[in-house]
């Protein structure tokens, strides 16, 4: 794919009816042959939507105008680009917890949570955070995180977790006002409900730090998952990771957490994983598969608001 077929693919299945400013910007950015050669000039991994338009509100740019999103990033393209490659969309979205609480919930209690490409390990607190599924309310505090679920009985309550640890190339601080000032870059413009959630969650998390290991996650699993309690039960999870992951390395991945005891679950992209088969999506956005152990259970919007249980 085309860095120009990247972007029109982002703004037509990912920000359509999600960010007006996200849909208008990346299909101006496909159609743009200045910002696309600057583009082409960084490793693939780093063109992406979602990274280059966390960098430029991150360094004060402006997002909601083709026009001068256009001029700022030609202007800037150096400081732009510095940023770019020492940067990774590291979205922290608490809200994906509500895609995970109902796998989390009926696995054998308590658990020990350890979560691949952690960032600043928001995720690590399924048991912290109050959830809403249509009229049922689980759990009590903040955040309340929403998901419009179908053909899903919620789950009773909220897990038990004793152990928690996450794992990142480059893990954030939740302590830290950068850290957090760039977590809240990649929060689209609109979602003013994302940012309260943000906020919200990093207090949870800051009150209780987890633990944080910079590491890589074929060779740094093993020795992080052994800290867990023996008596708990041990969840490797991911979501939105495994696509920034080499596929020989995303296979080796794979093949070791499969050996590791306990339970794994995944939340990526259907392509990411290779499933054999899988069910119609509900619609043409773009959907993550929900999977527990290999098995695919459902889909799932990117940030946590929608899901759809067929397993």
């Amino acid at each position: 794919m085309t860095t120009a077929e990247a972007y029109a693919e982002f703004g037509s299945r990912e920000a359509r009816g999600v960010s007006p400013t996200y849909e208008r910007l990346s299909q101006a950015v496909a159609r743009d042959d200045d910002l696309l050669a600057l583009l082409d000039g960084v490793p693939p991994a780093k063109r992406q939507p979602n990274l280059l338009f966390g960098v430029v509100r991150w360094l004060g740019g402006p997002v909601d105008d083709p026009v001068t999103f256009h001029d700022f990033v030609v202007t800037h393209w150096p400081a732009v680009e510095a940023e770019l490659l020492i940067r990774a969309t590291q979205t922290n979205e608490a809200g994906r917890c509500a895609v995970l609480l109902p796998v989390l919930a009926a696995l054998p209690q308590p658990l020990a949570l350890l979560e691949v490409g952690a960032s600043a390990g928001l995720c690590l607190y399924p048991d912290r955070y109050a959830y809403r599924y249509g009229d049922h309310q689980i759990g009590s505090g903040a955040p309340i995180l929403e998901c419009a679920a179908n053909g899903l009985v919620p789950p009773a309550g909220v897990p038990q977790v004793v152990w928690r640890a996450g794992l990142d190339l480059n893990p954030l601080d939740v302590t830290d006002p950068g850290d957090v000032s760039w977590l809240d870059a990649l929060i689209w413009p609109e979602h003013a409900h994302r940012r309260a959630r943000l906020r919200a969650a990093a207090a949870v998390a800051a009150a209780d730090p987890p633990l944080l290991v910079r590491g890589d996650l074929v060779d740094d699993l093993p020795a992080l998952a052994a800290q867990a309690p023996t008596d708990a039960t041990l969840v490797v999870f991911h979501t939105s990771v495994l696509y920034q992951v080499p596929l020989p390395r995303r296979d080796a991945f794979v093949r070791l957490v499969s050996e590791l005891p306990g339970h794994w679950v995944a939340n990526e992209a259907p392509d990411v994983l290779g499933y054999d088969a899988l069910p119609e999506p509900p619609d043409d956005a773009l959907y993550n598969v929900l999977a527990l152990d290999g098995k695919p259970l459902a889909w799932a919007r990117g940030h946590g608001q929608a899901m759809t249980w067929f397993g």
